[in-house]
């Protein structure tokens, strides 16, 4: 299988926990023998590709299990942080993750031809075979890392594919449009990120617009266009997604995980909260553990 392939290529390198930079720019390998799993901090889009053992996110969209040979693309709902539900072989957990630019991915769609941009914004562009097409491309590069003179002409050509065939896959409408047709969209991802990573935090749209030198109502406007919602709503979808992890995962009280993600107001948080699963936290966390057969 590829990504068994794919694993056995990845461990010829000196792994060490965490992050494993090689030479290839854009591209990382991550190796966990923990329980918990740190996600790439990048300030742009990237592809993180499961090659040992399987993961799950908790993203506002829902929990999200992935195994190997799976992949996740980062957009609004990826998280810093997951769990390993199994580990391979060697008792950890890997993963490559490569970085692309929101410019690259536009350089990409822009050589599409016959309609496809289209019909992959209308979902209609699906291939089955992304995944396994990733992995053969990722075996490729990892085939000739330590051929410099090769792998610093084939590396670009490669990381096009990767992008080609992630536009193909399963996510590809949803990754399309949190880029195309927004111009600063790397402040935008900055932005992004910078919340993810301050969630807790109080903050204002002004503040981050200024930061960014846009006006107000323009940096709404791209915001709302490339993650779909605007960042104080971003904000509050984080801040209910983690308190929900940390009652699932951790037997958190639901006033601690209130307090901890930033809410002042227990009521407000499980106002805001029933509005966005559908069900108060205490009711939502029992329905998730029968669902999963998770032990209280």
């Amino acid at each position: 299988m590829l990504p068994r392939k794919l694993a056995d290529l990845i461990r010829k390198m000196p792994l060490t926990e965490g992050e494993n930079r090689t030479a290839v720019p854009y591209l990382s390998v991550y190796r966990f023998s923990t329980d918990n799993i740190i996600m790439p901090n990048e300030g742009s889009p990237y592809l993180y590709f499961i090659a040992g053992g399987s993961m799950r996110l908790h993203t506002p969209s829902g929990i999200m299990d992935y195994v190997e040979g799976q992949f996740s693309v980062s957009s609004i709902d990826t998280p810093f942080c997951g769990e390993v539900l199994t580990r391979s072989a060697h008792a950890d957990f890997l993963a490559v993750c490569v970085g692309f630019t929101a410019e690259e991915v536009i350089s990409v769609v822009l050589e599409l031809e016959d309609g496809l941009a289209e019909r992959i914004l209308c979902g209609e562009a699906v291939s089955a075979k992304a995944e396994a097409s990733i992995a053969s491309c990722l075996c490729k590069l990892f085939g000739i890392c330590g051929e410099r003179d090769l792998l610093a002409f084939m590396s670009a050509q490669i990381k096009r594919e990767i992008l080609f065939y992630t536009l193909l896959s399963a996510c590809g409408r949803q990754f399309l449009q949190s880029i195309i047709g927004i111009s600063h969209a790397g402040e935008i991802y900055e932005a992004n990120t910078w919340i993810k990573r301050n969630f807790r935090e109080n903050f204002t749209v002004e503040t981050l617009a200024k930061e960014r030198h846009m006006s107000v109502s323009s940096f709404h406007q791209k915001f709302k266009n490339a993650v779909g919602m605007g960042p104080l709503q971003c904000q509050k979808r984080l801040r209910l997604t983690e308190a929900r992890r940390q009652m699932l995962n951790e037997s958190v009280a639901v006033t601690d995980a209130a307090m901890d993600v930033g809410y002042e107001s227990v009521s407000q948080f499980i106002r805001d909260y029933k509005k966005m699963f559908g069900a108060s936290p205490k009711d939502d966390i029992l329905s998730l553990r029968r669902q999963m057969k998770v032990e209280p």
